[in-house]
């Protein structure tokens, strides 16, 4: 009996459609194709070698919309450019005089398939061409064999959280749960299953807590990209697998993109899909300085004009440009950030259900004296992608820079939880310490100041933030010596804070008043010692 359930997936040539997904691939790369351009190919494709006419397609493309049929023409024309010929030479569509066009290459139909079907596995194209990886069943380390419900739920909670994410393909669960009990290493399970990392883990309970052991190992060169140890109280098994499968998804989602980032330029011959370009950037990106952000950008921007409906590209750019402006890199911040809003925009408006297009309006919002927009965008990407960390953070930067320290701190704290690793941590961690300083608790801000330090220990405003946090707490000898860190080291083009200080002055003042406070001379010891600390900080 025929599948009632119309295909979403076609074959053709080197090419897979999939419409599930929204994306096309050639020989399993992934293929920069517009909106439009995708729903145009779908009409044709899944009509194969019959006519469609222009008004149908039209209704496909735009639909209840009026529109011109040049844009039918153009977008046409992008199509067969970006299919090329067919290796007979022939192109993949045609044109039928005074009726519209067809579709004139062989066309496969695949039905969906399930997360779990053993024929989307090994090898096959849909596997390739975007970072992919599989969560193997976490060891029970425990003399408790009772214990393997809660280390398999810990498991299925990883893959489930992982699967929020949409940078990178995660093997279903039936096909990892395989390899339970097996002894395997990383190459062999990204052979059979072509996946490009495993994350592996244990489990061991000891009384009422837990020890949760997990890696990020690249299976082609099989070496380690990242490791964690999470110990947890055992309150209660499902509030404590939410709590580690959170933890492990926010925080291996941001090495899987630095990983998979490398410049394409490096890998590839020939003309660069946007796509590619894009993870051009982002390389450069990842590499926090002022010529690898500029270099991003026009990276970026070249995207954007050889596809405007990519919402990565749109995204990203937003991204980059926040970051010009906010360290300073910027010759015109003003047209800078604009252009960064600008891709924002376009970017949510063309993928709305991105966490990262929400987090690049956030972070543009919060750069352009926008806070309390920030704060709606970053709490978008939260809704949509609760382990999603820098959906934290920047939710913690709008709400410190629009005044509101105590209201900071839960955000920035849960997002450091869940990236501890990523390289501008220093930012954040900065600003927590100036969240809990403006909060009144020196303690936990100078506890945050010295995490930022050993992150970035040449970063001058650390420094600052550290005399400050020092003399808060009555340690004065540390502050003198954190000032004369700061006054030996560069002055950088800018610290992220400009914001913060427009918007709420009488805390800078604050600062600078501490900085003043702090003894130029060695200080005297004993009595002498406790009168000066007494009146400086009565």
């Amino acid at each position: 009996m025929a599948d009632s359930v119309a295909p979403e997936r076609f074959a053709f040539g080197a090419f897979i459609l999939d419409m599930q997904r929204g994306e096309l691939t050639c020989e399993g790369r992934r293929v920069a194709i517009g909106h439009k351009g995708l729903l145009l190919l779908h009409a044709l494709v899944r009509a194969s070698m019959q006519v469609v006419s222009k008004s149908a397609l039209m209704e496909a493309a735009w639909p209840a919309a009026v529109v011109e049929e040049s844009n039918l023409s153009v977008q046409i024309a992008a199509l067969r450019k970006m299919l090329g010929p067919q290796p007979e030479g022939n192109e993949w569509i045609a044109t039928v005089p005074r009726a519209g066009y067809r579709f004139a290459g062989r066309v496969n139909s695949l039905h969906p398939a399930a997360a779990d079907a053993p024929e989307a596995l090994p090898g096959s194209l849909e596997n390739l061409g975007t970072p992919s990886i599989v969560v193997l069943p976490f060891a029970n380390l425990s003399n408790d064999k009772e214990q393997a419900y809660l280390v398999d739920g810990i498991t299925e909670d990883v893959i489930t959280a992982l699967t929020r994410f949409r940078w990178f393909r995660v093997i279903g669960r039936n096909s990892s749960f395989v390899y339970r009990n097996k002894s395997v290493n990383a190459k062999q399970v990204g052979q059979e299953l072509g996946v490009g990392y495993v994350l592996e883990g244990s489990v061991r309970r000891s009384g009422g807590r837990l020890r949760v052991s997990t890696q990020l190992v690249e299976t082609t060169s099989a070496s380690q990209v990242w490791a964690e140890r999470y110990d947890v109280e055992l309150v209660e098994a499902f509030a404590v697998q939410d709590a580690i499968a959170e933890r492990v998804a926010g925080a291996i989602e941001p090495e899987l993109l630095k990983t998979a980032s490398l410049p394409a330029a490096a890998q590839h011959t020939g003309n660069m899909t946007a796509w590619e370009i894009v993870r051009q950037g982002t390389w450069y990106f990842h590499h926090v300085g002022q010529q690898t952000h500029l270099a991003a950008r026009e990276l970026f921007r070249q995207a954007c004009r050889l596809n405007p409906e990519l919402a990565e590209a749109h995204l990203w750019l937003g991204r980059v440009s926040a970051g010009i402006v906010a360290y300073g890199w910027s010759e015109h911040p003003s047209e800078d950030i604009r252009e960064g809003l600008n891709a924002a925009f376009a970017a949510v408006r063309l993928d709305e259900k991105n966490p990262y297009t929400h987090y690049a309006l956030a972070i543009c919002s919060a750069y352009s004296d926008a806070p309390e927009q920030a704060v709606l965008a970053a709490e978008r990407a939260i809704e949509i992608s609760p382990s999603f960390a820098l959906g934290h953070l920047v939710l913690g930067m709008a709400e410190l820079f629009r005044g509101n320290a105590s209201s900071a701190i839960a955000p920035l704290e849960h997002g450091l939880m869940l990236n501890a690793n990523d390289p501008q941590n220093f930012v954040w961690l900065n600003l927590l310490a100036l969240a809990h300083l403006f909060a009144g608790d020196g303690t936990n801000a100078l506890a945050a100041a010295v995490r930022a330090q050993k992150v970035r220990p040449a970063w001058r405003p650390v420094q600052e933030t550290l005399a400050c946090c020092y003399a808060t707490v009555g340690r004065l000898a540390e502050a003198r010596q954190s000032r004369e860190l700061m006054s030996e080291m560069e002055n950088p083009p800018g610290d992220a804070l400009e914001p913060l200080r427009q918007r709420n002055p009488h805390w800078q003042e604050r600062l600078a008043e501490l900085l003043k406070q702090i003894p130029s001379e060695p200080l005297p010891t004993g009595a002498a010692h406790q009168e000066l600390r007494q009146r400086t900080f009565d």
